[in-house]
């Protein structure tokens, strides 16, 4: 790849810091390419072409970025190298149904699988094969090798799963996909049309994803350059810069948020037990929820209302005790919201309120809950996203 002129699809929430990073670094090699994402904060490197489109659902935009970016790939020759920037949201922001497949088709499908409680790689493994772009479609259109750089929203940095794979062999197939349908019990509310197409795979009648082992894929490279890891070691240096001493758990917090939260504060807790000085117990992750009320938040909301009830009596020698949970591209769910936090106080103000954290949780209505006590967490959209990160603060 050294030296070869270079083609760029930048696409993602980050999409636009990436590809002027990337441009002046690659300096003239770059010949053209396009950026997509969900709005423009700063100017592009001459020779790209920005093009706005749709998150967390794809729109019709969508189909035209995604549509696009196979035309980009299709134009690389095979003495130049495809680079594909990828960032969290990719998946919604470009988007080509497979087949005779309509948009809504695939939305209908991506949104019941988030009510379900889908986590990422059951949502990206159908959405593969619901997609004429994704599961290595997109480096299989171009001529020359590909080269992928990704920042990953995704637990475990799973280059398959990271934007549904669009520049990598797809190790899942059309079984993988009907099989997670059907775990989450959602397979009557999936689009007939949908089901009728992943029918179709499993009967072989559609040509599956690209598989490792694939020729197309022998000269191409993808690595992983940023994720959850660099979000906690941010967290610790703010919480070491205030005083705290931080203690940092390693392994993904992941799993329904109501149940998840509750584990991680009580881990948390006997971790913490150990010290007397200030502590912050840092995690990160990302978990699911089961919409089943009709109320609105999102994973990290439902997650602080969850631990509430378990702050109201401070535990051990501690003085005081709060918990936050966060999304770190500032959008929590559908809200404006990035997260919310919680402590010892939380269900005696919520009492003077007549506010029943349960009632809340029950109607998946966390946002309405930490709106009425002026506990969301608001930072506006922080253009990436490398999943989630709790923390935990006793004193």
């Amino acid at each position: 790849m050294d030296g070869a002129a270079l083609r760029v699809i930048a696409v993602g929430k980050a999409a636009p810091f990436m590809a002027d990073a990337f441009c002046r670094i690659a300096g003239s090699r770059v010949r053209s390419g396009i950026v997509i994402g969900t709005h423009l904060p700063i100017g592009l490197p001459a020779g790209l072409t920005w093009m706005a489109s749709s998150h967390p659902l794809p729109d019709e935009r969508s189909v035209i970025a995604g549509r696009r970016a196979l035309e980009v790939a299709r134009e690389t020759q095979p003495d130049e190298t495809l680079v594909v920037l990828l960032s969290g949201g990719a998946s919604a922001l470009m988007a080509v149904p497979a087949g005779e497949l309509t948009l809504e088709d695939k939305r209908i499908t991506v949104n019941t699988l988030l009510k379900g409680g889908a986590d990422i790689t059951a949502l990206n493994t159908v959405r593969k094969h619901l997609s004429a772009v994704k599961g290595g479609r997109l480096a299989a259109a171009a001529a020359g090798p590909t080269m992928c750089l990704a920042i990953s929203d995704v637990v475990g940095d799973d280059l398959t799963v990271i934007g549904s794979g669009p520049t990598v062999p797809d190790p899942s197939t059309f079984a993988d996909a009907w099989g997670y349908i059907e775990r989450l019990g959602v397979r009557e509310r999936i689009p007939a049309a949908a089901a009728a197409y992943l029918n179709a795979g499993l009967a072989g009648e559609v040509e599956e994803t690209p598989k490792p082992g694939d020729a197309r894929f022998q000269r191409s490279v993808a690595r992983v350059v940023g994720g959850r890891m660099n979000a906690m070691d941010g967290a610790r240096e703010a919480a070491h810069a205030l005083g705290y001493e931080v203690i940092a758990i390693q392994d993904p917090i992941v799993g329904e948020a109501r149940d998840a939260g509750p584990a991680l504060f009580e881990r948390a807790r006997a971790l913490a037990s150990a010290h007397r000085h200030p502590v912050c117990v840092i995690a990160s992750g990302e978990t699911t929820v089961r919409v089943t009320g009709t109320g609105r938040g999102g994973r990290n909301q439902e997650m602080a209302l969850a631990v509430a009830p378990h702050l109201e009596k401070v535990p051990g020698t501690f003085s005081a005790v709060a918990f936050a949970s966060i999304g770190t591209d500032g959008i929590d769910g559908p809200t404006d919201a990035a997260g919310a936090h919680a402590d010892n106080t939380t269900v005696s103000r919520a009492r003077q309120l007549s506010l029943d954290p349960r009632a809340y949780l029950g109607d998946n209505n966390a946002y309405a809950f930490f709106q009425a006590l002026g506990d969301l967490v608001m930072t506006g959209p922080t253009t990436t996203n490398v999943g989630d990160v709790q923390m935990v603060l006793f004193r």
